[in-house]
């Protein structure tokens, strides 16, 4: 067993406060890894402001982790120490259901374990990434290519593969038209991996106000939802549609800017139930779906992708005693476009 220091939340309303943490000792199948920089997902902040249920407080989160490994299990084939390598959403899953066989852990039927507020197997709560080290299965290590920094490779163990997994199962590439709803932490990533991969990328937003920023990262064009006369030009227009917002936009609009067969993909978790008219879908046999992460395997792909393409998230490194002010400013909108924690200051 080793001791830590990691920031925690202890309350929907107070802010996260430094402490200390207890890892496991590696077992045969672990690989222990210095955390060097984890990315900051809004998933953390509702977590932590019990959003999405009360989580099991002292809650430590973060699941955008990168970092050096330290020391392997005795039975580990797939890392060695001084390895580069990353943790995501997951730290483990039943591996027997039909969904992790198919290489789909985020989908396990029996619940995979998730990096924080999960139960780990040996009975412990899962502590994420504000921390300074961690302690994961070897099969739920990612290893992080040589040309990925590891500040920017943080942010794609959540943000690059909840875009690159629905782009890669509804097959965008050359030909596709793409919008991505939201140019934020997701939809930066949604815009330069979509323009990696050959598609021609629509940005939606609000406004305009980040219009040069989304053409410079790829995207072909940039519109202005709160411009009513936007959905009437683009009605129809697009193959694919990823909503990386979690606010609860009127649907309706939405879908009616996909094409015949076109699909819109639910990424971001509005507080409130959706609505949707039957009609849109239905006058032109549109889908509404959604999509969580990847697999591991398919994360991998991702990194391996990011690296080939030299695609990389756009990111303020922060120290760790900033993490509320941090907090505050997601929230506000206030960063381009993912906050990453030098764990070294922790």
């Amino acid at each position: 067993m080793s001791i830590v220091s990691a920031y925690a939340a202890t309350s929907a309303t107070d802010p996260l406060t430094k402490t200390t943490i207890t890892r496991r000792d590696p077992g045969p199948h672990d690989v222990a890894i210095d955390i060097k920089f984890a990315g900051i997902c809004h998933s953390d902040i509702h977590t932590a402001k019990s959003e999405w249920g009360v989580p099991n407080y002292p809650v430590v989160v973060g699941h955008e982790i990168a970092g050096v490994v330290t020391a392997v299990g005795t039975e580990v084939t797939k890392h060695k120490v001084g390895d580069h390598v990353g943790v995501g959403c997951m730290v483990n899953s039943c591996r027997e259901c039909s969904s992790c066989k198919a290489g789909l852990e985020q989908y396990c039927k029996r619940g995979a374990t998730f990096t924080y507020n999960s139960t780990d197997k040996d009975g412990t709560p899962t502590y994420g990434g504000y921390s300074q080290a961690i302690v994961v299965d070897e099969d739920f290590v990612l290893r992080i290519p040589d040309s990925l920094p590891l500040d920017k490779a943080a942010p794609l163990l959540c943000a690059g593969i909840t875009l690159f997994s629905p782009l890669r199962h509804w097959k965008a590439g050359q030909g596709t038209r793409l919008a991505i709803i939201g140019l934020g932490g997701l939809g930066h990533m949604g815009v330069k991996l979509g323009s990696a991969m050959g598609a021609e990328v629509s940005v939606l937003s609000q406004s305009l106000k980040k219009m040069e920023d989304g053409l410079r990262l790829g995207a072909s064009n940039y519109y202005a939802t709160s411009d009513r006369d936007t959905f009437n030009k683009l009605r129809s227009s697009f193959d694919l549609i990823l909503n990386t917002v979690s606010a609860n936009l009127k649907l309706d609009d939405y879908v009616g800017l996909l094409d015949v067969d076109g699909t819109l993909v639910e990424l971001g978790i509005p507080e409130h139930p959706m609505e949707i008219g039957a009609f849109p879908l239905a006058l032109a046999r549109r889908s509404l779906s959604g999509s969580n992460i990847g697999g591991i395997a398919e994360t991998q792909e991702m990194l391996d992708f990011c690296a080939e393409h030299d695609v990389t998230p756009e990111i303020e490194v922060i120290e760790a005693d900033y993490v509320n002010e941090a907090y505050e400013r997601v929230l506000a909108s206030d960063v381009r476009y993912r906050f990453v924690i030098d764990i070294s200051t922790l």
